[in-house]
């Protein structure tokens, strides 16, 4: 899993690469705050390499909670820059801060 982050300098946004290696999986999305946990706005095109990844412009000096869905199942992203807990969810969400 990875997040890369890149600041555009002409617009208040920073566009954010998610990515997460998932082989045997036959659908990812990225939900979070950005998307209102919606997972078709989230959606991730699967590589020959069997990753996930799309890139997503926001809105910066933002943080956002997030997770991935992976066939289903949410995961959190190793590489996040906090996490916080959810009371709505009952656990803990990835923190993506801009």
């Amino acid at each position: 899993m990875a997040i890369k982050k890149q600041v555009i300098k002409t617009k208040p946004v920073v566009k954010v690469t998610f990515s997460i290696d998932a082989k045997e999986a036959n659908t990812a999305s990225v939900v979070g705050d950005f998307n209102n946990w919606n997972p078709a706005e989230g959606e991730l095109s699967k590589l020959k390499t069997g990753t996930f990844k799309a890139t997503f412009e926001l809105p910066k000096d933002n943080s956002f909670e997030f997770k991935y869905l992976v066939d289903g199942t949410y995961v959190n992203d190793p590489e996040a820059d906090s996490y916080a807990y959810n009371e709505f969810a009952g656990a803990e969400n990835s923190v993506l801060a801009l």
